[in-house]
């Protein structure tokens, strides 16, 4: 059995790739063989429309669900903030690797006079936009997509001020310019930064070698900050942030839910022992909801259209 070959499925993207080929060295490092398969996405070719008009649940990672279960590859590398809460049925999560940067960048042409201005800023995320707007309400925000070189080109070739982008992408392929501003007020996607590792539910060799590969710490704060996003969203795209930290015997959580013009805001922060971190993210999404969170997720429903979906 170990000289069973363990195909790797990805994106085709330079990121992508790179996340593969770092999963498949630190395969490789426990002594099994390896293959990277690359596929194109979904969301890598519609590229005309804002995700949450497009309707498909988990755009990024669905091509890659298809492959895994019609028998094309035996695992798959995901940027885990770009996989659905809820996995397809006979997934599982098979590990998540230690979480590397987890702030979002403004990526400027370097000139910062718009902060105090009026400003053009370019992001094809709600949550980005909508606390983006909290903060800078004169601003427009234009929609952005595409892969992590093609948003890049884009903001150099198009009159803005800015663009938002994960500092994780930019800084795994090495594409974070000097002009750049951290925005360690915005509230990340949860389990931003982290990448996870998933397999066949039936399939116990590919589990047992990819669990070697798993970071307890970031497994436990993208379960908190996942849990939080599926006990809010009921399945539906919402500008939504969440950060889980460690420290010692404690673990904190800090949320956010806005509307889709980033003026209602609701936040939440909160600390519990660690051992109760099962069901933490669960409870502190309760008390969103309870704080005004479900008129707002109604209300964001509407907005959308997604409410008779």
């Amino acid at each position: 059995m170990v000289d069973k070959i363990i195909r790797i499925g990805t994106r085709d993207s330079e990121l992508a790739l790179w996340q593969a080929h770092t999963v498949q060295k630190k395969i490789n490092d426990l002594g099994f063989k390896t293959e990277i398969i690359a596929v194109k996405a979904q969301g890598d070719i519609m590229l005309d429309k804002p995700l949450y008009e497009l309707g498909i649940t988990g755009i990024f990672t669905k091509t890659l669900d298809i492959a895994m279960l019609n028998g094309t590859i035996d695992i798959a590398v995901h940027s885990m903030k770009d996989v659905p809460t809820a996995l397809p049925h006979g997934i599982v999560q098979a590990a998540v690797l230690e979480r590397a940067n987890s702030l979002d960048l403004l990526i400027h042409k370097g000139n910062l006079d718009f902060l105090s201005q009026d400003g053009i800023i370019a992001t094809g995320s709600l949550r980005r936009q909508a606390q983006w707007f909290n903060k800078y309400p004169s601003h427009t925000v234009v929609d952005l997509r595409g892969n992590v070189n093609t948003r890049m080109q884009k903001l150099i070739d198009n009159p803005w001020n800015g663009a938002i982008f994960a500092a994780a992408g930019l800084e795994r392929i090495n594409l974070k310019p000097e002009n750049f501003l951290n925005l360690d007020w915005m509230i990340p996607a949860p389990a931003q930064g982290a990448m996870v590792v998933v397999a066949m539910e039936n399939d116990s060799f590919c589990q047992e070698v990819i669990g070697n590969l798993n970071h307890k710490p970031t497994d436990i704060c993208t379960k908190v900050e996942r849990d939080f996003l599926r006990t809010l969203e009921g399945g539906c795209t919402a500008p939504i942030g969440a950060f889980a930290t460690i420290n010692e015997d404690q673990i904190e959580l800090e949320g956010i839910l806005l509307s889709i013009d980033g003026q209602t805001k609701i936040e939440i922060k909160k600390q519990t022992t660690l051992s109760n971190y099962r069901n933490f993210g669960v409870l502190c999404a309760k008390e969103v909801l309870e704080n005004g969170g479900t008129d707002l997720m109604q209300s964001i429903k509407i907005a959308l259209g997604t409410q008779n979906k």
